[in-house]
């Protein structure tokens, strides 16, 4: 299959079908997004080598999960260990030994195909578009906000940056009724918001 590697420059290669072991299943990639993150990776973050990409849509076609055979899907990135105190705690977002998919210690999504735990895929229902689904893991990146800040209505909140996940965050902030602004450099971004006012 051909994949994008990132081992100190970019390289489109040929490299072997992943394979997929229990509790894993092969997902014939789609539509693949672009994040920062990945851009930040070919400069040296995280100090990844390998597929990069983690945002997806695609159609699992090996599985042996009767549900998600089948099933257009996009993924969670973490992958915690399961074994560390803290997973043992039910705080697998903190995990101690976390893996993140195209970012740390497993393969992206940048690929024809790839291989994902079947708990991080999550089906699309048919009335959502192709282009929307891959949306999906920046927003639940946005609306994680929510979980990690406990905001109020006498909070006053100034968001900085007009990134994509900055745009998505200010408007799961105006969904849910929280007054802020949006500070950023592209005005054609702050506009789309109304002029960094949100």
């Amino acid at each position: 299959m051909k994949a994008l590697i990132f081992d100190r420059e970019l390289r489109l290669e040929e490299v072997p079908l992943p394979i997929r072991i229990p509790g894993t299943s092969l997902v014939k990639v789609k539509l693949a997004g672009i994040c920062n993150t990945d851009i930040e990776i070919t400069k040296g973050y995280m100090s990844f080598h390998g597929i990069i990409g983690h945002e997806l849509l695609g159609t699992v076609i090996e599985s042996d999960s009767d549900f998600l055979s089948g099933k257009r899907v996009t993924t969670e990135i973490n992958i915690p260990c399961k074994t560390c105190d803290l997973c043992q705690k039910g705080l697998f977002k903190h995990c101690r030994n976390i893996r993140t998919v195209g970012i740390d210690d497993y393969p992206g999504v940048f690929a024809e195909y790839a291989v994902l735990p079947d708990e991080n895929l999550h089906e699309i229902p048919e009335s959502v578009s192709d282009e929307k689904a891959l949306f999906i893991e920046p927003l639940a990146a946005a609306v994680n906000v929510l979980e990690s800040v406990d905001f109020s209505s006498s909070h006053k909140v100034c968001l900085i940056g007009d990134g994509k996940l900055g745009l998505l965050i200010s408007m799961v902030l105006s969904a849910n009724g929280i007054k802020h602004q949006l500070i950023g450099k592209h005005e054609d971004r702050l506009e789309l918001l109304g002029t960094g006012n949100a």
